[in-house]
């Protein structure tokens, strides 16, 4: 690195996505609240002011339609026009396309800074979410992939060859997956609660043809905590994604595997989140260049997500964090262990 790419490097980059407000429907839980307390939060401890702010980045037809098909991206832009839900859980305004490929190019705009090494690490607020957005169509709140499209700029236009993506969401990025299952040059990893919305990512599904065992799913039971995800990150994942030798490692953020959430059943605190981005950070450093961007996706408690915000933000600063709302008052469940060892007994077969 030159001397001057290291003075003026930002320790961090937001982005954050004007106007998303205009993407809102009355008493939806996907609502602009839930990137305002993260960024009200930051501001609020100091943390907002010590980074650089990405702009979006223009993406054209090209890279969008290499994510998603050229029908599925009309029909948005089209419903959207005619202020037309997609169905009946991920809705449409006049602004949502225009925002969501905002959100999108927000995602670009974030790890190109971090590849040319503007800013060391990354937090981008995108909204519309993107990792259930599959090929053809949109579910689950989501409109464009971000992350996805994230990934695929940097192989198209920055000429990586591996690039790595941990979805972290307490609902499984089935999107994410079904963009990259048949690709060797993206691993994708997610812990995630199960059952649950949308019924995806079991352990058995490790991509295709050229993708066979770049895909990578932990099926966690209701009622897993810290201990779980950070034992399997420890044991499973981190060590996988060495092996895999990631230029790049891209996080799908959801606040929501937090024990206040309201659409799932986990028990991660904000500590806990603390020590999960602490890990990646550490992670990156050694085996990334220290190349790591968080994007994200879900959460829906909104003290959560200023907590668990500022936790992310932390460990990305390498500081320490204090947790005020604490570890969850119902006790986690042991069961989370089976799914290790099943998923180790089927990893310990599979070679990068």
């Amino acid at each position: 690195m030159c001397v001057l790419c290291f003075i003026t490097m930002k320790p961090i980059a937001y982005f954050y996505p004007p106007g998303h407000q205009g993407h809102y429907q009355d008493q939806h839980p996907e609502r602009p609240e839930r990137v305002e307390v993260i960024r009200d939060r930051l501001r609020a401890t100091g943390h907002w002011e010590l980074g650089s702010k990405i702009e979006a980045k223009e993406i054209g037809a090209e890279l969008l339609r290499r994510v998603h098909s050229a029908e599925y991206l009309d029909a948005l832009e089209r419903l959207s026009a005619a202020n037309q839900n997609f169905d009946g859980e991920t809705y449409l305004t006049r602004k949502s396309w225009e925002l969501a490929l905002q959100a999108a190019g927000g995602a670009v705009g974030l790890v190109d800074a971090i590849w040319e090494r503007r800013a060391d690490k990354g937090f981008g607020f995108t909204r519309p979410p993107g990792h259930h957005a599959t090929i053809d169509r949109a579910m689950g709140f989501c409109l464009v992939n971000n992350v996805a499209v994230a990934a695929e700029y940097l192989i198209e236009n920055k000429q990586a060859k591996r690039i790595a993506i941990l979805d972290v969401d307490v609902h499984h990025g089935n999107g994410t997956q079904d963009i990259f299952y048949n690709r060797a040059d993206v691993f994708f990893t997610s812990m995630h609660q199960s059952p649950l919305y949308p019924g995806t990512g079991l352990i058995n599904e490790l991509g295709k043809n050229k993708g066979y065992g770049y895909t990578q799913n932990l099926p966690l039971p209701p009622y897993s905590g810290d201990e779980a995800y950070l034992s399997i990150l420890d044991k499973l994942i981190l060590p996988t994604l060495e092996n895999f030798g990631a230029e790049m490692l891209l996080i799908s953020f959801g606040f929501d595997a937090h024990w206040r959430d309201p659409l799932a059943m986990m028990q991660l605190s904000a500590q806990g989140y603390l020590e999960i981005f602490r890990r990646l950070v550490n992670f990156a450093d050694a085996h990334c260049g220290g190349k790591l961007a968080v994007i994200l996706e879900g959460g829906y408690d909104l003290e959560a997500g200023a907590a668990c915000g500022q936790a992310v933000a932390q460990a990305l600063l390498r500081e320490e964090f204090v947790d005020e709302l604490g570890e969850s008052p119902q006790p986690n469940s042991k069961d989370w262990t089976q799914v290790l060892i099943e998923a180790t007994e089927t990893w310990s077969e599979i070679q990068l």
